[in-house]
């Protein structure tokens, strides 16, 4: 028998069955692509496009007449440019390029013009695209427009777009906008190197020695990520300002400028870095250590042989995280900064001083050129780390050294105690009537009702916001998460939805506010109802904060049993009961830890909603920069701090509720 003989003729090509269970996945894993798609993809494009978008007045595109006294006799139609050549050029080149919402009034084109004048006027486009307002009535098109002299001088045309690279070579060749690109990187390699340094040094301390006290170096360290970033700008002031307590330590310098930024960064950003750096030294297997002692390594050349090798892509990531918070970070520079300008600061100024929004979306562009790279580099490096614990390797354990632990507790104390001086000037100053003349202790500073920021209602709309972040971030996130973990097939829509999920991370806080402005403030948009809501501010605070909530509950989400699902499918259970059942109570710390880590977030950012806020839904970490721009520094600090008692009271409650709920619901761990 020949081998054709046996060859089996082929059939169709299998394909596996959809469920109705999968179709429910993918469907809700659309919805939440969508709304991905809506809250970021879609105003980062506006935000692109609208940075080579320039505007010019074409003063050919409209055509005027004039009639005399008697309103019988009219001229013949001259062109806006021709007229304003026969005049002499009023009108000059510098004022043909304006912006999106420039205006060009036309009085000036007759100088004899009275608005008492029988005189009557005529106007039109020569084309259907040229626009101009009569006070605040849109016109377009070819049709004359007939108007007296009291109604011609409200008469003001728009400019027409084009696409170009023309606001770019603008910033560039502005030298105080450019050199902010030079500051920014500046402050930020500056501050990564101290913070690195010191956050090493910290997470070697807690990890390799055996000092007392840990936990409590651990709390205090996590103090800075309870306060907004303005808040450290606050107490460098009082400490090293004009009439700070430490003012002679400054030796003749200024607090505020790339001294105060740089030290006001390494205490924001060094929570961050030590938690990835302090994960990595964590992780270290005792074989390493006892291979080097028996090769009589001395304990500098294990160091750089063993221990740095083993932490370097932690080190790398955290410089890279610390990197693009400082250097994206809006609050502090605009509190300490003074007449040093960085990229963050350049964009509040050019959109809310100038109102020019290409320029601004202009400088949001550049700030994202550095967080994307920052963002790729470290993907990167990721995928580059290998395992340092094998199924053989020995946990490392530390052995007590007196002069080594009283080393570590002397170097954990002194960063502890720069921490605490930090956030205890703030508190004092708040509590006192007048500083530095009266330290009379008093609580006049907490009453924000008499103060510019929004008073109390700020305050409270800060919560709520933190609430509605909280809740609705937690389920979208963990939903969101759910079905791209536990979907099968549609690899296309899950590659998409992780690109979508991870792309937050890499987008600045301004540049998301700034984009939201360009998407959601266009009456065409069907979303424009949102605009000025605590709505948009909620949806610009999950979306800035969801890529650490997805990472997250991918973890929880992957540390579960596969089986499950099939297991469910074969009982004939739907997905949704195996997800209420099993896969939340499983998941139940994780859900936790993001909603309070989406509520911490949501009490202290700036920088993605300082551009979105409407006199109805001002917040708490906005009002501290409204009052210490007002010059009500004390007042600041107190909003300040009133974050912070909030954020401190979030943490205990969810302590509290985390130990109440996972009392019941994680009692197979314990078996």
């Amino acid at each position: 028998m020949t081998a054709a003989t046996l060859e089996i003729p082929r059939g169709r090509a299998l394909r596996t069955r959809v469920s109705g269970d999968d179709l429910v996945k993918r469907g809700l894993m659309v919805v939440i692509s969508l709304y991905l798609l809506v809250a970021l993809a879609a105003p980062l494009y506006v935000l692109l496009s609208k940075s080579v978008s320039t505007y010019e007045f074409d003063l050919t595109a409209f055509e005027l007449q004039r009639s005399d006294e008697s309103a019988t006799t009219w001229s013949e139609p001259t062109t806006v440019a021709a007229l304003n050549e026969e005049v002499g050029g009023v009108i000059t080149p510098d004022q043909l390029n304006t912006g999106s919402d420039g205006r060009l009034s036309l009085t000036a084109l007759y100088p004899d013009f009275s608005f008492r004048s029988p005189v009557m006027y005529r106007i039109r486009g020569t084309s259907d695209d040229a626009a101009y307002l009569v006070g605040s009535e849109l016109h377009r098109g070819t049709e004359w427009l007939e108007l007296d002299s009291n109604t011609f001088r409200r008469v003001v045309i728009r400019p027409s777009a084009s696409l170009g690279l023309d606001n770019f070579v603008a910033y560039f060749s502005t030298p105080a906008l450019a050199q902010s690109i030079a500051n920014s990187v500046l402050m930020g390699v500056i501050s990564t190197v101290l913070v690195i340094s010191i956050a090493f040094g910290l997470a070697y301390a807690l990890n390799r020695s055996c000092m007392p006290f840990k936990g409590f170096f651990r709390l205090v360290t996590t103090i800075p990520i309870l306060v907004p970033s303005l808040l450290p700008g606050i107490a460098l002031v009082y400490l090293f300002g004009n009439q700070g307590l430490l003012k002679g330590l400054m030796m003749g310098h200024s607090i505020y400028g790339p001294i105060g930024i740089v030290i006001g960064s390494v205490f924001f950003t060094l929570p961050h870095a030590l938690l990835i750096i302090s994960t990595a030294l964590s992780v270290a297997d005792q074989r390493h250590y006892e291979a080097a002692q028996s090769l009589r390594s001395s304990p500098w050349r294990t160091f750089w042989t063993v221990t740095v090798p083993g932490a370097r892509y932690g080190i790398i990531s955290a410089a890279f995280v610390v990197f693009t918070l400082v250097i994206t970070d809006f609050g502090l520079p605009k509190v300490i900064g003074g007449q040093y300008n960085v990229l963050a600061v350049d964009i509040y100024k050019q959109v809310i001083g100038q109102q020019n929004f290409e320029m601004g979306a202009v400088v949001a562009v550049l700030l994202l050129v550095p967080a994307v790279a920052a963002f790729f580099v470290d993907s990167a490096i990721r995928k580059r780390q290998v395992a340092l614990l094998s199924a053989r390797s020995v946990p490392y354990q530390p052995k007590p050294d007196r002069g080594f632990d009283t080393a570590c507790f002397g170097y954990c104390s002194a960063v502890a105690l720069f921490i605490l001086m930090m956030i205890g000037v703030c508190q004092f100053a708040a509590t006192v009537k007048f500083w530095p003349y009266d330290l009379t202790p008093s609580l006049n500073n907490f009453r924000f009702d008499l103060m510019d920021g929004g008073g109390w209602g700020a305050y409270y709309n800060s919560i709520v916001m933190a609430l509605l972040t909280a809740v609705f971030g937690t389920i979208i996130v963990f939903v969101g998460a759910y079905m791209v973990e536990k979907t099968d097939g549609f690899a296309a829509g899950r590659t998409l939805f992780q690109f979508l999920a991870m792309l937050p991370m890499a987008v600045p806080g301004m540049v998301l506010g700034l984009s939201y402005i360009f998407f959601f403030n266009n009456p065409a948009n069907p979303f424009n109802a949102i605009y000025g809501t605590m709505a948009i501010l909620v949806v610009s605070t999950v979306t800035h904060f969801y890529t650490v909530s997805h990472l997250t509950a991918l973890t929880a989400l992957n540390q579960m049993d596969r089986e499950f699902e099939p297991v469910a499918a074969s009982l004939k259970q739907p997905f949704h009961r195996l997800f209420f059942r099993v896969t939340v109570p499983v998941s139940l710390p994780a859900i936790l830890d993001i909603s309070i880590y989406l509520f911490v977030n949501a009490m202290t950012t700036v920088s993605a909603v300082v551009f979105l806020y409407s006199t109805q839904t001002q917040l708490a970490s906005v009002a501290v920069l409204n009052m210490d721009d007002a010059g009500d520094i004390a007042p600041a600090a107190a909003m300040g701090m009133m974050i912070f008692y909030t954020n401190v009271a979030a943490r205990l409650l969810h302590g509290l509720v985390s130990r109440l709920l996972l009392k019941r619901s994680q009692a197979w761990r314990q078996r």
